[in-house]
């Protein structure tokens, strides 16, 4: 099976400007690449995570990839898919946040012998004259042309900033210099990335006269069309800092019946042939799927050690419905109890299972809450000191959220 017949059966293509020259690109010749990550926060998440995905499989078969660290381009901020201007972030909260994601890359993507390259933009949008970038590059981009863009049209009513209405024009720019100083010749994104794609894609034609390409991969989505990658608390991470390896792993283990054939087939390096057996899985047997699907993510993120600690912690919750020490944790103090007390509202909002003391009592009110596997049927129900005497309390939300409270 060819790459291009590999994305294809997983379902990761979602548009390309020229299909036929793509295939035979992809499939016989050996392509320089690119894909941009601004550095928004410090840690990838998983919506970043296809796009790696991505990288790795074109890269296995022979391509080059770059990844572009958009210290430039997080200096303005995307508009695509926002309904308010990005938060301004210092140069030197973006200079670490792409350190913090070229740690996080070199995991997935050998960079070694020039296999790959890991460039900023930064290096050379932060050195642009204004008057030369609007005679040299704004002269070939239309004002009408680009308030037809989606990512444009969105946020008129709200307001568009000036500063924001120069993203594509930017992000253009780094697809003419990638190809003239690398010989990139593909630029692939997530598909709410193909208007500022073919801002690229037009400039460099229009500028050097050489074709170049754009391909877009699925989002990450429900089979609803909601966003993956999101809880309660936020972002699903890539940190383990920031989202536990049993976090990531209970993230997947508890998507829906639905999505998990989906999502292996767009994040495993499982063989396609044996996920598309998994269609005609039903009942426990999806369970075995989403499993799977948890650790093999867990895997390639944090490991397989801690992939298998995630999942010998979640059999054994689900199994005997006993502790781990894997298990999400909060340690709280002596102080935190009132007459050798601390109520179940308290302990909620302390472990960030609820985000405020009104949610913690709906949550109660509803059922949804245990103690040690006792169910809390009051909110002013409290939890006595000495029920710490083992030296945590497990805390349960719903059917599949746990989470150990530690005396200190």
């Amino acid at each position: 099976m060819t790459v291009f017949e590999e994305l294809t059966r997983r379902g990761l293509i979602a548009q390309m400007t020229h299909p036929e020259k793509i295939e035979e690109l992809l499939n016989k010749e050996k392509v320089t690449f690119y894909i941009g990550f601004d550095a928004t926060a410090d840690s990838l998440h998983v919506g970043h995570f296809l796009q790696l995905v991505v990288m790795r499989r074109l890269q296995l078969a022979g391509h080059r990839p770059i990844a572009l660290l958009g210290t430039g381009t997080t200096m303005v901020g995307d508009p695509t898919g926002r309904t308010d201007m990005r938060k301004m972030l210092t140069p030197e909260e973006i200079n670490y946040n792409a350190e913090c994601f070229k740690r996080q890359m070199e995991k997935f993507i050998d960079f070694s012998d020039g296999k790959a390259l890991m460039l900023r933009n930064g290096d050379w949008l932060l050195k642009l004259n204004y008057i030369e970038l609007l005679r040299d590059v704004g002269v070939y981009f239309s004002v009408n042309q680009m308030l037809t863009m989606d990512s444009v049209k969105t946020r008129l009513e709200r307001g568009l900033s000036f500063l924001e209405f120069n993203y594509m024009i930017m992000q253009s720019y780094d697809f003419l210099k990638l190809h003239r100083d690398y010989g990139c010749m593909l630029e692939v994104g997530g598909n709410d990335q193909w208007a500022n794609i073919l801002g690229g894609i037009d400039l460099t034609r229009r500028v050097t006269g050489d074709e170049v390409y754009g391909m877009t991969f699925t989002l990450l989505t429900t089979k609803e069309g909601k966003k993956m990658g999101k809880t309660e608390n936020g972002a699903v991470w890539l940190d383990p800092n920031k989202t536990s390896p049993y976090e990531f792993f209970q993230y997947w283990r508890n998507v829906g019946d639905d999505d998990v054939v989906n999502c292996l087939k767009l994040l495993t390096f499982l063989p396609v042939e044996e996920i598309e057996a998994m269609e005609k899985w039903e009942g426990s047997e999806l369970n075995k799927a989403k499993e799977i699907l948890a650790f093999e993510l867990c895997k390639m993120v944090h490991g397989e050690t801690e992939a298998q600690k995630a999942l010998d912690a979640a059999r054994a919750l689900f199994g005997a419905g006993t502790s781990s020490d894997d298990m999400p944790s909060t340690t709280i103090s002596a102080s935190d109890f009132s007459d050798g007390k601390i109520s179940v509202v308290d302990l909620l909002v302390k472990s960030g299972l609820a985000p405020s003391k009104g949610e913690a009592k709906r949550l109660i009110q509803q059922g949804g809450i245990s103690v040690d596997d006792v169910k809390v049927s009051d909110f002013a129900e409290a939890v006595a000191a000495d029920a710490f005497g083992k030296g945590h309390v497990i805390l349960k939300k719903g059917k599949k959220v746990y989470h150990k409270v530690l005396l200190g």
